[in-house]
């Protein structure tokens, strides 16, 4: 099986007014898997849709490869589709709900069984085939609707939220099953999820959307280290950033009695200062009292109150509340942001 590159141009969607999506670009390379990660109603999946065929474009133009695909039907788009409620269908055995595409396309019956069989062994359902769905776990009805997705070697596969309802401790090892299978058989995939941490693990490119509009597509490591605003930054990351409003003025960064020395060349005016909490440490100029402390296993996530703002740092050990502390950031590992929110590349002073 072999992906094919994607690309979307100038894509929109309105419903009446309501715009659900404005004017998208976006490139998917060959064989890559992408996740399109934002909260409800920001657009990801209206965007999957539309790659699917299942919703029409308001303009724009859907490429796969060379091929122009927007007015095709969705059965001769060649897309896997596998949807967060797995779709199956209750009466038939999990064989018949794999092979249900294959015998759609009048493939012959021995061919069609060959291919069931070797997908299911790849997923690891094979012994589980003659079941009905109600009879077999919720990660085996995922891996059985991911294997009728893939039965027919589609050249985009796209998953909409298909972990979503699966236990945590299965949801870990699933995602990483689905990974691995992605990477050994090549096939360009899209991920629709509102869950920061499975975009993260997943994917080798994530789109970030909000109210209708793409925010940064880049790698997991780029969004995390370089977020291109103030959404992005508080979206990616958990515990989210600290993100504190301010003023940019004579080298230094000011909210209320909070005051920071800047190593960089920032533009004098308002703007926001971001702080990821593991980059704080204990002990330091900044002087502020223990709000909460909550264990999260090995850490403790830390609130405290510096008069200026409340900051959220992750420490080994747990602090007395109320106590008095001093805390510390590391400044080059700082994030700045201007009035608008947009991301500031500073220079150095």
């Amino acid at each position: 099986m072999k992906g094919i590159a994607v690309r979307l141009e100038g894509l929109s969607k309105y419903f009446g007014r309501v715009a659900a999506l404005r004017t998208l670009d976006l490139d998917i390379h060959a064989g890559e898997m992408v996740a399109f990660l934002g909260p409800s109603g920001c657009g990801k999946t209206t965007t999957l849709l539309m790659v699917a065929g299942i919703y029409q474009p308001s303009s724009g133009a859907i490429y796969f490869g060379e091929r122009r695909v927007e007015h095709l039907h969705p059965r001769d788009r060649d897309v896997g589709m596998v949807f967060q409620s797995y779709a199956l269908y209750p009466h038939l055995t999990l064989l018949e709900n794999i092979a249900f595409p294959l015998r759609l396309k009048r493939v012959p019956a021995d061919e069609v069984a060959a291919k069931v069989r070797q997908t299911a062994e790849l997923l690891g359902i094979g012994h589980v085939l003659e079941r009905r769905p109600a009879h077999v776990s919720g990660g085996q009805q995922q891996r059985a609707a991911l294997a009728r997705a893939l039965v027919k070697e589609p050249q985009v596969l796209l998953l909409d939220e298909p972990l979503s309802n699966l236990d945590a401790q299965i949801r870990l090892h699933a995602r990483g099953e689905i990974r691995r299978l992605q990477q050994d058989i090549g096939v360009t995939s899209v991920l629709v999820t509102h869950d920061q941490a499975e975009a993260l693990a997943m994917a080798d490119r994530v789109a970030v959307f909000s109210v209708g509009e793409l925010q940064q597509f880049a790698s997991p490591d780029e969004l995390y280290a370089r977020p291109a605003n103030t959404f992005v930054a508080g979206f990616v990351g958990h515990p989210p950033m600290n993100l504190i409003a301010g003023t940019f003025a004579d080298g230094a960064f000011t909210a209320g009695p909070l005051r920071l020395t800047l190593p960089y060349r920032v533009p004098p005016g308002s703007g926001t200062l971001g702080m990821r909490p593991e980059d704080i440490a204990l002990g330091g100029p900044i002087a502020g009292r223990v709000v909460l402390a909550e264990t999260l296993g090995r850490e403790v996530l830390v609130t405290v109150e510096t008069g200026g703002a409340t900051i959220k740092m992750l420490a080994d050990s747990r602090p007395v509340g109320g106590a008095p502390i001093g805390i510390a950031v590391d400044p080059a590992r700082l994030h700045l942001f201007d009035r608008e929110g947009r991301r500031i590349v500073a220079q150095a002073a």
